[in-house]
């Protein structure tokens, strides 16, 4: 990264002309550097939702949206789905490096080791009404972590990262496996060294005493690559709030809670489970997908097409493009079909072809596809978003302790731009 070979020049009412920095990252995007403003000249900058404003400098992940480029570490997306598991791309986010074979059977162990939950919160999860929301557990017993596991606060990132993290990393599929059982009513399956990482996850999910459970290799490799996914995003609404309650030198365990609670609203961690919906009622009311597409374009009507057009990306979400592959392996093996599926094909093609959504850059995204595959896994329809943060937890973890080696280590703590009554006086309580 660069800083101070070019300079902006800002000018402002009643004051001389101000010169700001100019930073060049490594990609050659180019930033203004305004951490003087307000010192220098009293201004402030207004930027609703920070779509403007870089809060951090990062080396976990690139995205630009313009080409459809997503790269973790420096790896295309396409890559690391192609030739690593979960487990390497966690290792890859938390460390910097794609790990060899012993450093991968090293890392494989430790998530092993570190999978259990003490018995006492396993106790937890039996006093949750089953109808509670499964990313309500998930907040509250990643939280709840740092009471049984108080070590972590005096954790020390670069002699104890590994088995800290790997804790985590494991133990956030077993809470959320522990969830779905206790939703049914059923005993918990603890893990087992005999299983990878994502086919201890579906063992854990679907063993039964009284049918034969067999796990499925094609779901064990779709369940990695939708993980691989998900892993990183940039500066997203829940990194964004790791980060901040990072800041304020809160542990590992309530950095990421807050992280899964801003990934539980659905603007955010939701769209994939609102796709689903979406779907699920079309097919219900016999809808035709040029019906969708049309109420979708009528600026009278409320309705959306979930699924489509995304914040960063103006181009395919490349993502996307893998997820819908994957889509189609796992629910058209074998000669099966779902008619949601069908149903998800067509509206692309049609959508697609409309200058409507040309015209706006509405393409699918990686929600439009997520949820018909979690859903053929067997995974119910509230508990995608818990999916999507065991995914998006390596690159809450790097992201947290790439914070902790930030220089600069400020706490986050944004202006405003008051909008508010000017100075008042109150009245007595008889006068009011």
């Amino acid at each position: 990264m660069e800083i101070n070979k070019e300079f902006a020049k800002l000018s402002l009412p009643n004051q001389e002309p101000m010169t700001l920095p100019v930073i060049t990252d490594t990609m050659g995007g180019r930033s203004i550097d305004i951490r003087s403003l307000r010192k220098d000249t009293g201004f402030i900058t207004y930027d609703p939702g920070f779509v403007n404003t870089g809060s951090c400098t990062s080396s976990i992940c690139y995205i630009d949206g313009e080409q459809g480029v997503l790269r973790y570490r420096g790896y295309d997306i396409e890559d690391l789905v192609e030739h690593c598991d979960f487990v390497e791309v966690a290792y890859l986010l938390v460390k910097g490096e794609l790990p060899n074979v012993k450093e991968r059977k090293r890392y494989a162990d430790l998530l092993n080791n570190e999978s259990l939950l003490h018995y006492d919160m396993q106790t937890f999860f039996r006093q949750y009404p089953a109808e509670a929301h499964p990313m309500s557990i998930l907040a509250a017993m990643s939280v709840s972590l740092s009471a049984f596991y108080p070590e972590m606060d005096d954790i020390d990132p670069e002699a104890q990262i590994d088995f800290a993290v790997t804790r985590l990393i494991s133990k956030i599929r077993t809470i959320t496996a522990f969830t779905y059982r206790h939703m049914k009513g059923e005993d918990f399956v603890n893990p087992s060294y005999k299983y990878s990482y994502c086919e201890n996850f579906l063992n854990m999910m679907f063993k039964s005493p009284v049918i034969e459970y067999v796990i499925d290799p094609l779901h064990v490799k779709a369940l990695n690559q939708l993980l691989i996914l998900h892993a990183d995003h940039e500066q997203n609404c829940s990194t964004t709030a790791v980060r901040l309650i990072g800041s304020a030198e809160a542990n590992l365990y309530a950095s990421v809670s807050a992280g899964i609670c801003a990934l539980w609203g659905p603007k955010h961690g939701g769209a994939n489970q609102a796709v689903i919906e979406m779907l699920h009622q079309a097919h219900i009311e016999k809808q035709s997908v040029k019906e969708m597409v049309e109420m979708a374009k009528d600026k009278r009507n409320p309705y959306l097409l979930m699924g489509f057009g995304h914040r960063v990306y103006k181009t395919f979400d490349p993502r996307a493009k893998i997820a819908k592959s994957l889509c189609k392996a796992v629910i058209t093996r074998n000669g099966h079909s779902d008619p949601l599926l069908d149903m998800a094909m067509e509206l692309e093609e049609v959508a697609l072809s409309d200058d409507y959504f040309k015209e706006r850059n509405l393409y699918p995204n990686v929600d439009f596809y997520t949820g018909l595959i979690f859903r053929t896994l067997g995974i119910p329809t509230n508990m995608f978003t818990c999916m999507f943060a065991i995914g998006r937890l390596p690159g809450w973890i790097a992201h947290w302790l790439e914070w902790k080696k930030d220089p600069y280590q400020k706490i986050g703590r944004p202006r405003q731009v008051y909008d508010g009554p000017q100075g008042r006086t109150v009245k007595t309580i008889s006068e009011r």
